[in-house]
């Protein structure tokens, strides 16, 4: 969806889900209104997501705006990538092939599996006894 010289897609992960909007400027990521490196404490999760705009060249181009709801960090930082990297397929629609090839439009099915009834777990049985 595009609104005014600003991009935006959504991203998810797991339970997070990631609302991007990209719009032109000097390379500044804001997380919840607050700084990404508040945000994402983790060097492996910036990494993450900063991993589209770099394999684009874009890093430089655009400031990135994001609201994360639900989740651990981990499939937060996955959501903004997935939201960074449909949004710069709005931005220019010539980068697909670039960032498919990298995987970066892909998204991650998998989900944490319910709890049976008549179980302590999603998986996990109570303990039997023979006598």
């Amino acid at each position: 969806m595009e609104q005014a010289g600003s991009f935006i897609a959504v991203g998810r992960r797991k339970n997070a889900i990631a609302r991007v909007r990209l719009m032109p400027g000097k390379g500044n990521i804001t997380v919840n209104e607050r700084p990404w490196e508040k945000f994402f404490i983790q060097e492996t999760h910036r990494l993450m997501i900063k991993q589209p705009l770099l394999t684009t060249n874009m890093q430089s181009k655009f400031d990135c705006f994001a609201n994360i709801s639900g989740g651990g960090a981990s499939g937060q930082a996955g959501a903004m990538r997935l939201g960074i990297a449909r949004a710069l397929l709005l931005v220019d629609p010539a980068l697909r092939p670039v960032l498919k090839k990298s995987d970066f439009l892909t998204r991650d099915p998998r989900m944490k599996e319910r709890k049976k009834y008549g179980q302590k777990g999603a998986r996990k049985r109570f303990q039997w006894t023979k006598r």
